[in-house]
């Protein structure tokens, strides 16, 4: 049984129970020997403890001063500070951590940046949030961003019973994993970021002519009517190519 922390008010902080969970999700996470892993919002280390027994080079980050001295009875690499703000890995790396349930959103924007070396990241969130940016429909604009470059699933449902303190909603393991081959050059993330931005503000037809929705239906598989929402990252990414190669 994990430690149980002191509740921290404000900041979304539901701790893992169980190491036993804690081991059989870096288990799946296929973490191998020498892995660069970071752990966000480590707490009292479960995962860092089952990153470490499993070969990592485990790096816990806590904001957290009387959790992240905890860690430093334990591990050599603490870094303590805020997720949103750290230093990131110029080399590749991992990440499998229990995010704070209020600030998922914002940690997935900072190391989905697709110009960071991430390969991977095993990412407990809030279920809501993992089943949005999961789902192939109804897409989101950031869902469509990310999905240029990273595949995301939802590989794991877990019930609130197995944090402390509970949360009033049951959390979700979401699997991140990095395109073999990226959708949309890195180098065009920002022309792309911008491409979608209009393509969800004003629909598919506002950044291809009707002439190329027409010419590209069958061969994406969509309505040339459909709304935004009706699009998945590979479709809108086909249709910001054929839109650079028009110079549009």
């Amino acid at each position: 049984m994990a430690v149980r922390p002191r509740w921290q008010r404000g900041r979304g902080r539901h701790f893992l129970r169980s190491s036993k969970l804690a081991a059989e999700l870096v288990r799946a996470a296929e973490i191998g020997r020498g892995d660069l892993v970071l752990d966000l919002g480590a707490g009292t280390g479960a995962l860092t403890r089952a990153l470490a027994r499993a070969g990592a080079r485990a790096v816990p980050v806590e904001i957290d001063a009387e959790l992240a001295a905890g860690l430093r009875r334990c591990f050599d690499d603490v870094v303590e500070g805020d997720a949103l703000r750290v230093p990131l890995p110029r080399e590749p790396f991992k990440i499998v951590a229990n995010l704070p349930f209020g600030s998922g959103t914002a940690i997935l924007r900072r190391v989905l940046d697709p110009r960071l070396p991430l390969e991977r990241a095993d990412v407990i969130v809030e279920w809501g949030l993992a089943a949005k940016r999961a789902a192939v429909w109804p897409s989101t604009q950031l869902s469509s961003d990310w999905g240029a470059w990273f595949e995301l699933s939802v590989t794991r449902r877990l019930p609130r019973c197995v944090f402390a303190p509970s949360p009033s909603v049951d959390g979700a393991l979401l699997r991140i994993v990095r395109r073999g081959e990226p959708l949309v050059p890195v180098a065009e993330a920002r022309a792309y970021s911008a491409f979608l931005a209009r393509g969800y503000r004003d629909g598919p037809r506002s950044v291809v002519p009707r002439s190329t929705l027409r010419q590209l239906e069958a061969e994406l598989g969509f309505d040339r009517r459909a709304q935004p929402r009706d699009l998945d990252a590979r479709q809108w990414a086909a249709l910001y190519r054929r839109a650079v190669r028009r110079r549009l």
